[in-house]
């Protein structure tokens, strides 16, 4: 509820309980509250607080042991409303305008109370965070935020309706509270039971005050609170993913272990998780407490949530996003039109002036001893009165001073009409004043605006922009600001962000100059020509510069003076910012039209001594005062030690933010007390004003015989849906507001309909205050189309006609006319959140928040609501700054009871709450916080805030429906095709050319007889050149040196190491010709080579694991390695990682006898292994398949064709030697095709990243081959050196085709960045192309040499996930850039089939990528011998169409699309495009979604997102991030990586993980291994900075 009211601020904090309160004497109550406040307002450390009031309580806390907790917890709500007020004697009566309950402040207290019962404690899991961070998110926590907390717009007290511990009149904290406290010391932060302990966040469990009873009541309540730990996570989403193991199972699950893990119990894990339906077997141990954690963040998910009404629409495409259908129940206006309202006429006044200047002329030389204006030091003393007549003279001279003295080129700088910037201190009203009149004494337009104090001041740019807008070039200030303002190197004032230069010009007396006698200004009556221009800030923070004629200015001063009753020589105290809005009109305007006299009371004094207006108001005996309700609060704060102050003087306290709905309780808390000092009840005089407007209405003083003031109680879900209803039940949420007045004299009112047409409301409808006078603002500088809506509305009735013909100007004030044509207002439109069609006021959320328990962990003037748009709908997010003291729990705690309050009384889910630093959101220039910069931090990521809840689970209720696969409707082969053909799709497949009829195809060849065969015929061709870092040779190998070599390591094997035909050997070395040598020495001696990647000697526990692994999955009877590597094979930091004394044989082939070979082995058939490939696949699977000699001779021919290699080519080759297309290049291709091999080791590039493409260069090679990594390392590691390689001549224009090696998705952004930067180097943009390869068949699709250029399409990302292609324009929304993966190899054969049911697929569906080809891969190599199971993974037939093909199975997605373009043979080309490993899809919301798609959006979404992965357990999608940044960003992060997913894929984040740079793994290709990451998450092994469980 939102009670906004009222009498004693009699709330109750929510710990202290008041039967104990009772039992301490009054004056303890009334210190204690005192302290209290103190601390509610920063004026006191938490630590000082407890010390005081430890003192307090120490003597009555044996008295208060033996109350009976059950006593305290029932009297509480009774004793609330009899608390004695401290500040009248205990049992005095209440003062006659007590009110009835109905508007008691602490009802709003208790109605939080009441929501929050509801929930009991609800349990969520908390968010964990690195210690380092705590750490750091309270750098400037020594530092209370500046006491003006309060903020200028929502004033501070005027909260007080909710507040639950500021007010002087609470029921006095208690020694539970204190209790409390010993119970938090002794805590221990366990993340486990995450949320606090006790119920409502306080233990009623006992009182005993020692602290180790306390501690032992915490024990055993924790022992209560831990969680079980279940071991399988259900599966909340209804949907569960699709398990792919029917049609994929896994290959020997053993994961290769990824980099960045130190702990080796992911060994232990590796091989249990079956990652289909999350059901974890013996593999992660999901005790971990991440599991725990996720376990309760599923079953707060579980909660019902409130049924959305559901009605869709369609989102450009068949996708559903629900639309928030009108609830049939919501409450109508029922009231017939409102009628226009007319004030009172202004009066004719016989010698009222032509113009304002007229009578600062009159008053300058008949009155010019009168004063004018006492200005203020920090202490309070006056320290200048301006008189009229010094008013007068300086003005003058600054006016002559500004046109005839200021020239630049004998030119004069400015002419009448010319803008000026007015640049004044808050605390320099002299000065402002006469530069002001000044400013229109000279015919120039005066711009108003803050003092720039650094150069990021919040807004301050916007301020540039309209300084810039209204042409301004000079700026006025004082001597002492501008000494103040940041100066340049050359001393002159800096330009700021965004400003237009600007010459300084200081109208101190001694730059002024004196008018000659003849000289006088031009006294002129006032017309429509601008007097000034305003400048306010929309809610979007764009600043805009309203201009005000002289006619409106004289005018509104009319108006005020008649409203007001002001009189000649009255004495008025301000203390508003007399730049601008109601300190402006009533301190510098109203106040010259009527020779007032001003006491103004800076903003810097009010902050020293917040009783200072009070006392000038006695001492001038003041009859009007203009203040906020801030101020008012800030003097209920400090009034005791004032005795003697009265302020029955005043006839008019006027309350300038009287429009805000909770200065009521500002009003009914200072009335309480300071009636008994002389205020009369009605001088209080709220009214409500705006920037466009000026005075809307304002309460009249008593002596105008005006109807007594009026109160409502309106049901806040009645103004939800823009609808008066007074409440009469429901006393939860309801909102008390007191009338602003009547309508100003002279102008006509009415209330439209906030958007669209501007109807008139009926009387009982909420909308938008409009006026129509001759004393508003007249337009927006330069705006025309904004000020045709805001200053020239012409409402209309219902039947659409112009209830006249004047003009309306909108105030932004949301209200209703209410009994006795009173003014109303509930809000404004810059605070208005319209979710999912019901309108809430950001003040109100405010309120709710700080209801709930607030001094102890947030600052209360320190809150900031405002709602952002993602996903088509408004989204409401609260930011707060949080106190230094405030433990982790604790805050927590508090946000989710806030949650809790905001869902019950507002019945609206917050989206995201975020706690900063103390008084680290960006402020206001008069306190308060810039709510429009706060909103512009959140969305770049720029807050950095200590805590984050989000709860987008609750909030997002317009998501698409999931999509239902329908079961049980299979299309049959028959429908399908015919189908197909009707609907006039190709059946998608696609091949290469024929090699069936090719010339060298009559005779088989084996690798071995080739290199025998090379050996002879041309002994000295160069086959091998190795590179090393610096770029020079190595080491080489002729056709003959690699012949001897192999048989030298054949004679080793057979004779040293006893090998039989058919073993299986094991050859770690690091790339180079070894490798190379050792695998021809193999075949040779009939063994079965299997190529291993070494171990790192500096990461040997994660990296000799997988060597291990290896060894043994492949059966190995021998490892042949170098020296040094078998040193670290059986060394003591091997030992650590591995078992080294189960190694098979290990030789090494350093030094070898030259020995010749008797014979070499020649297989019986070509079906017989020639060699095994393991690789880690990207599910962090470990698979080794069989590569048979006809296969490994096939993929030689076909690569030979493609690219065309002969003996006389040289290729680059800068990849991994140890499998796939990689190992087939650096150890087959050269052999078989006779060309030359450059080969540059990866690793080298780490040392000196320009060495492949230097090398590329020198040889002039047309051919070259590389990795995404090695791609990677370029880009990023030359970037920005590219000139300096053309001075070192190196020139790309020699390269054909360069082509990169992967088995993914073709990285686009990757290989457009690598072509642009290396454009400059001669690198034709068509060279860089991808291949295509997998664990089935390791080349699929190459580009090689001829054929057209791989083309590139965009599909509509949203069709994809339903397994459709469409096809869709270059940069439209949602669409997905796509490259060929190359061009099909020669003898390979393409289709597409469905995953399920096994049959062909048409061109525009999504489906797998069958192969088949000579050199397919013959099947898996595991250790179970499971092979079975995996059959099909080789030899699989369509299910109907072509059966008889046998096609083996990628286990990737992709599509094929016929292109206009033509290949080699003068056919259409067929295009094959790769989408994405089955294996790594995620279901969501029956959707197939690709990680990557995802993980592109999430590291666009903040500059500090280094990478990103994402997986998903029991349905939550998990997202970890890469933060390269400081740690404060970390929790940044957490919003935009929600609202990116949402926005771009319409799924909700379940957790998002922060981690370090490089706790992703990636294998040797570069591709992220997210199941690994997986593990390691839910093991606990990652040491995340910050995760954050979306609710």
């Amino acid at each position: 509820m939102a009670e906004r009211s009222s009498t004693g601020l009699l709330m109750m904090m929510l710990d202290p309980s008041p039967a104990i309160a009772m039992t301490l004497p009054a004056e303890v109550r009334e210190k204690l509250a005192e302290l209290e406040l103190e601390l509610s307002e920063g004026d006191i450390t938490q630590k000082g607080y407890e010390k005081k009031r430890g003192k307090l309580l120490a003597p009555y806390i044996p008295q208060i042991q033996g109350v009976d907790p059950s006593l305290q917890i029932e009297h509480r709500i009774q004793t609330s409303s009899q608390v004695a007020h401290p500040g009248s004697k205990p049992n005095k009566p209440r003062v006659a305008n007590s009110r009835d309950e109905r508007f008691r402040s602490d009802l709003h207290t208790e109605a939080v109370q009441a929501a929050l019962a509801k929930y009991k404690e609800r349990k969520m899991p908390m968010p964990s965070k690195r210690r380092s961070v705590l750490v750091q998110s309270s750098v400037e926590a020594c530092t209370p935020p500046d006491t003006s907390s309060a903020s200028e717009d929502e004033g501070s007290l005027r909260r007080q309706g909710r507040i639950a511990s500021s007010s002087p009149y609470q029921a006095h904290p208690s020694v539970e509270h204190w209790f409390n406290r010993v119970i938090q010391g002794s805590s221990t932060s366990s993340s486990a039971s995450s949320t606090s302990s006790h119920p409502g966040g306080r233990s009623h469990h006992a009182t005993n005050a020692t602290s180790a009873s306390a501690a032992t009541v915490l024990a055993d309540l924790m022992a209560h609170t831990q969680l079980d730990n279940h071991s399988a996570p259900p599966d909340v989403t209804g949907l569960s993913e699709r398990s792919v193991h029917a049609e994929r199972p896994q290959v020997a699950s053993v994961r290769g272990l990824p980099r960045g893990y130190t702990n080796t119990s992911v060994m232990e894990t590796a091989d249990g998780t079956d990652r289909g339906d999350g059901e974890a077997t013996d593999g992660v141990p999901v005790n971990s407490r991440v599991s725990s954690k996720i376990q309760q963040l599923l079953n707060t998910l579980k909660r019902p949530k409130r049924p959305p009404l559901r009605e869709f629409f369609v989102d450009d495409f068949e996708e559903l996003l629900d639309v928030q259908h009108p609830d049939p129940n919501q409450p109508k206006p029922e009231g017939g039109e409102m009628r226009p309202l007319n004030g009172e006429p202004l009066g004719v006044v016989t010698n009222w002036p032509p113009s304002l200047l007229a009578s600062l002329q009159r008053w300058g030389t008949t009155h010019a001893k009168s004063p004018c204006l006492t200005a203020l030091d920090n202490a309070g003393k006056p320290v200048y009165t301006l008189t009229y007549g010094k008013l007068w003279t300086r003005s003058q001279k600054l006016a002559y001073t500004l046109l005839n003295k200021l020239s630049t080129r004998n030119e004069p700088l400015l002419r009448p009409g010319d803008r000026v910037a007015l640049v004044f201190p808050n605390n320099d009203p002299v000065m402002f004043m006469v530069a002001f009149y000044g400013c229109l004494l000279a015919e120039l337009v005066p711009v108003p605006i803050e003092v720039p104090l650094t150069r990021k001041d919040a807004g301050s740019q916007q301020v540039g922009f309209l300084l810039g807008s209204c042409g301004v070039t000079l700026a006025l200030t004082t001597d002492a600001c501008q000494k103040g303002l940041p100066k340049a190197q050359t001393g002159e004032v800096v330009t700021f962000k965004g400003w237009p230069r600007l010459l300084w010009f200081v109208t101190d007396g001694k730059h002024v100059v004196k008018p000659p006698k003849d000289w006088h200004p031009p006294i002129r009556d006032a017309s429509n020509e601008i007097a000034y221009i305003e400048y306010k800030t929309s809610k979007e923070g764009s600043t805009m510069g309203i201009t005000v004629s002289h006619s409106a200015m004289l005018a509104h001063c009319h108006a005020l003076t008649q409203a007001c009753g002001y009189t000649e020589g009255e004495v008025i105290t301000n203390v508003l910012d007399f730049k601008r809005d109601a300190g402006l009109w009533h301190g510098v305007h109203a106040s010259v039209m009527n020779r007032m006299h001003v006491i103004s009371i800076p903003y810097s004094l009010m902050k020293v001594n917040p009783l200072s207006w009070i006392q000038k108001v006695h001492t001038y005996k003041a009859r009007v005062a203009v203040v906020k309700s801030r101020d008012m609060h800030w003097s209920l704060l400090a009034q005791r030690d004032q005795r003697d102050i009265s302020l029955s003087s005043l006839r008019m306290l006027i309350v300038a933010d009287g429009a805000n709905p909770w200065s009521i309780s500002s009003c009914d808390a200072f009335l309480n007390v300071f009636q008994a000092r002389g205020l009369r009840p009605e001088v209080i005089c709220p009214c409500a004003s705006s920037s466009e407007a000026m005075t809307v209405a304002i309460r009249r003083p008593p002596e105008m015989g005006v109807p007594p003031p009026g109160k409502a109680v309106l049901s806040m879900s009645g103004l939800s849906y823009g609808v008066i209803r007074v409440d009469t039940e429901e006393k939860l949420s309801v909102l008390t507001v007191q009338d602003v007045g009547q309508v100003m004299p002279g102008a006509l009112v009415c209330v439209i309909r906030a958007e669209g047409t501007p109807y008139l409301c009926r009387t009982d409808e909420v909308g938008e205050i409009c006026v129509s006078s001759s004393s508003t603002g007249i337009s927006y500088y330069g705006l025309p189309g904004m000020t045709k809506n805001v200053f020239e509305t012409i409402p209309v009735t219902s039947s659409g006609a112009p209830i006249c013909d004047r003009p309306f100007t909108r105030t932004s004030l949301l209200g209703f006319i209410g009994p006795d044509n009173l003014v109303f207002v509930v809000g404004k439109m810059d605070g208005l959140m319209v979710v999912s069609g019901r309108r809430h006021n950001a003040d109100d959320v405010v309120a709710t928040a700080l209801a709930v328990e607030p001094m102890k962990f947030v600052y209360r003037g320190r809150i900031a609501v405002f709602s952002v748009s993602v996903l088509h709908d408004e989204r409401i997010v609260v930011v707060a700054e949080q106190r230094p003291d405030a433990s982790e729990e604790d805050s927590f705690q508090w946000m989710s009871r806030v949650l809790q309050a905001i869902d019950s009384i507002h019945q609206v889910g917050v989206y995201c709450l975020a706690l900063v630093p103390a008084n680290t959101l960006p402020k206001a220039p008069l306190g308060g916080i810039h709510i429009s910069e706060t909103k512009q931090r959140f969305l770049e990521g720029a807050l950095h805030p200590c805590n984050v809840l989000m709860c987008p689970h609750t909030c997002v209720t317009n998501l698409p429906k999931p999509r239902q696969k329908q079961p049980g409707t299979e299309v049959g082969p028959a429908s399908m095709i015919v189908g197909n053909l009707v609907a006039g799709k190709r059946i998608a497949q696609a091949c290469g050319r024929d090699v069936s009829q090719l010339e060298d195809n009559d005779q088989f060849l084996y690798m071995q007889d080739v290199l025998q065969w090379r050996a002879q015929a041309t002994p000295d061709h160069p086959l091998f050149l190795l590179l090393n870092a610096k770029g020079t040779v190595a080491n080489t190998a002729s056709c003959v040196q690699l012949h001897k070599r192999a048989e030298r390591i054949a004679v080793a094997l057979m004779e040293r190491g006893r090998l039989n035909t058919g073993d299986h050997v094991a050859l770690v070395y690091p790339p180079g010709i070894d490798l190379i040598a050792t695998f021809y020495g193999c075949l040779y001696a009939g063994c079965v080579p299997v190529t291993v990647r070494p171990p790192h000697p500096q990461n040997l526990t994660t990296t000799l694991p997988t060597v291990k692994m290896i060894v043994e999955v492949s059966k190995s009877v021998c490892i042949l390695t170098t020296q040094a590597i078998m040193k670290l094979l059986k060394s003591k930091e091997a030992a650590a990682a591995v078992d080294i004394k189960t190694w098979p044989l290990i030789l090494d082939t350093d030094d070898l006898p030259r020995k010749r070979i008797p014979q070499i082995y020649k297989p019986p058939t070509p079906e017989m292994l020639a060699y095994l490939d393991f690789s880690v696949s990207t599910t962090g699977i470990l698979a080794g398949v069989k590569m048979s000699h006809a296969a490994t001779s096939a993929l030689c021919r076909s690569i030979k064709l493609q690219c065309e290699l002969y003996p006389s080519r040289q290729i680059a080759i800068c990849l991994d030697p140890y499998c796939g297309l990689g190992f087939a290049l650096w150890c087959l291709c050269s052999v078989y095709s006779g060309h030359q091999s450059i080969l540059v080791p990866p690793l080298e590039l780490e040392t000196n990243p320009s060495l492949w493409l230097s090398a590329v260069s020198q040889y002039k090679v047309r051919v070259t081959f590389c990795s995404y990594s090695v791609m990677e390392m370029c880009t990023k590691g030359l970037g920005s050196q590219t000139e300096a390689l053309r001075l070192r001549n190196v020139n790309l224009s020699c390269v054909r085709t360069c082509m990169v090696v992967a088995e993914e998705r073709p990285r686009i952004t990757l290989t457009q960045s690598f072509s642009k930067i290396f454009k400059d180097l001669g690198l034709s943009s068509r060279a860089v192309s991808t291949t295509f390869g997998c664990r089935v068949n390791v080349a699929i699709c190459l580009q090689g040499t001829a054929g057209p250029d791989p083309t590139t399409v965009y599909l509509d990302m949203r069709a994809l996930r339903h397994d459709r292609v469409r096809l869709v324009e270059r940069g439209s929304p949602h669409s997905l850039p796509l490259m060929e993966s190359g061009k099909i190899l020669p003898g390979v054969k393409v289709i597409i089939a469905n995953t399920e049911t096994k049959g062909p697929l048409g061109d525009s569906h999504l489906g797998e990528i069958w192969v088949s080809s000579p050199h397919n891969a013959t099947g898996y190599y595991t250790v179970y011998g499971e092979e079975a199971l995996h059959a099909d993974h080789f030899s699989t037939r369509l299910s109907f169409g072509d059966t008889q093909t046998v096609w083996a199975r990628t286990g990737y997605l992709g599509f094929l699309r016929r292109t206009e373009l033509t290949d080699a043979s003068g056919e259409r080309h067929d295009a094959l495009y790769v989408v994405g490993s089955l294996d790594e899809t995620l279901e969501l919301r029956g959707m197939r979604y690709h990680p990557i798609d995802i993980e592109t959006s999430v590291i666009r979404s903040h500059k500090s997102i280094a990478e990103c992965a994402v997986f998903t357990w029991t349905n939550l999608l998990v997202v970890v991030v890469e933060l390269e940044g400081s740690e404060q960003e970390a929790l940044d992060l957490v919003a935009l990586v929600t609202n990116v997913v949402l926005e771009e894929h319409y799924l909700i984040v379940g957790v998002v993980v922060v981690v370090d740079p490089g706790v992703i793994p990636i294998n040797s290709r570069g591709e992220k291994q997210r199941m690994h990451l997986r593990d390691g998450f839910l093991a606990d092994q990652l040491d995340p900075i910050y995760v954050a469980y979306n609710m």
